[in-house]
């Protein structure tokens, strides 16, 4: 028994940094299980399943620019632990078909855990205005956007009451009922709610259609479930005359889920997960690559901060 424990080589924890389109994907697991990455890991041949544990789960259509998330590979007796860059090369080569790139590895202790260790996550919304049709959405903008009918909207009133969201609230009516989800607190904190002119892809090309690209952003250690695409819905209906800016303080004073407007839930496909805050990493093996590698995402050692362990779809 003793010899046989000595022919069992140890496992190595890994923390990637991803991103992903969402809009082929039905939820999260879909761009974990068969056609995603697990299936791409179990490429690698190792002794027991790879299983990703992610920091922040996504509904479907959302996207993410920058997810993590921490894996356990175990190689057979003799073979030594991967390099981080060796992982990258060879999950992005069996992921080729999706859409779904690793965008860096770093070697972590065995205690770091990707979810409990997100201090905040930061999500955009992108919006296109001086569409009169969706069909006018520009062709490689389709599913990365949400063009609100009726033309341009009111930004200054959207951010006079994007400002009633920032600080501590209960966000009960702004998060949409989710029978699988467990119940958690209502009540969180944003940091941030901007609403800022943007571009598009390739929009100097289509300048002299007049189309808008804006950007709103949201920051805070975590979210409710739809609570950005309720967020998003309301100031863009705020945007079209439909809400006044201080409707959306009273929508969060009566702290009921069914007392949203129906008509102003934002779509999936123009959110997107832009980076992640991580806590308690501490030191970072020498191979790794830098600390925001392609995504945004920040690394910090921060002994003591309290991180964000609450689970979420948006």
């Amino acid at each position: 028994a003793r010899s046989a424990a000595k022919m069992v080589s140890p496992k190595t924890r890994y923390l990637v940094f991803f991103q992903y389109c969402g809009t082929k994907y039905s939820f999260l697991f879909m761009v974990l299980s068969r056609v995603g990455l697990q299936k791409a890991a179990q490429n690698l041949k190792p002794v027991v399943p790879i299983k990703f544990h992610i920091s922040s789960r996504t509904d479907s259509g959302v996207h993410a620019l920058c997810n993590s998330a921490h894996l356990d590979i175990q190689r057979a007796p003799g073979k030594p632990a991967f390099q981080e860059r060796v992982l990258i090369s060879c999950l992005n080569r069996h992921l080729k078909p999706e859409p779904i790139r690793i965008l860096s590895a770093y070697r972590v202790t065995d205690s770091f855990h990707a979810r409990f260790s997100a201090l905040s996550r930061t999500y955009i919304y992108r919006l296109l205005m001086g569409c009169t049709h969706h069909s006018e959405i520009p062709v490689f903008e389709r599913d990365l956007c949400w063009a609100p009918t009726g033309g341009y909207l009111n930004v200054p009133a959207m951010q006079d009451a994007a400002q009633f969201l920032l600080g501590t609230h209960d966000f009960s009516t702004f998060c949409s009922p989710n029978s699988n989800a467990p119940s958690r607190s209502p009540v969180k904190t944003i940091v941030q709610a901007d609403i800022q002119p943007s571009s598009g892809f390739l929009s100097h090309h289509y300048e002299y259609r007049g189309l808008e690209f804006w950007e709103l952003k949201f920051k805070s250690r975590s979210f409710l479930y739809r609570q950005v695409r309720r967020m998003v819905g309301a100031l863009v209906a705020v945007g079209q005359g439909k809400l006044a800016p201080h409707h959306i303080k009273e929508l969060l004073e009566m702290k009921d889920t069914q007392a949203f407007p129906s008509f102003a839930m934002a779509p999936s496909s123009g959110l997107f997960l832009q980076s992640l805050l991580l806590v308690g990493l501490g030191p970072l093996h020498s191979g790794a690559f830098p600390t925001n590698a392609g995504c945004g995402a920040a690394c910090v050692s921060g002994e003591g901060a309290q991180a964000g362990n609450e689970d979420h779809r948006l």
